[in-house]
C-alpha cells in the first residue's frame, strides 16, 4: 500500500524526490502519512480535495481485498 500511494504521489507532483510515505501500523487501522514539498501540496490535495479523496477511495478498495483498513494523512 505504501508503494501504491508513493507511486501515485510521485506521478502528480513536480518534485518527486521530496515524496515520502510513512506507514504506522495500528490494531485495526494502518495510517499512511504522505509528505510532499510545500509547493506540491495543492497538486496532491486537488480542487476541493478531489484528488485526495480519489487516493483514499483507492486505498479503501485495495484494503478490502487485503481485509485491512487504511487511512491517508497528507502532512506539510
Amino acid at each position: 500500500m505504501k508503494e501504491l500511494v508513493e507511486a501515485i504521489a510521485k506521478a502528480l507532483v513536480d518534485h518527486p524526490e521530496h515524496v515520502s510515505v510513512k506507514s504506522i501500523e495500528g490494531e485495526q487501522v494502518t495510517v499512511l502519512e504522505l509528505r510532499v514539498a510545500p509547493d506540491d501540496l495543492g497538486k496532491v490535495i486537488g480542487r476541493q480535495g478531489r484528488t485526495a479523496k480519489s487516493i483514499r477511495t483507492l486505498l479503501g478498495a485495495a484494503g478490502m481485498k487485503l481485509k485491512k483498513r487504511f487511512t491517508l494523512e497528507i502532512l506539510e
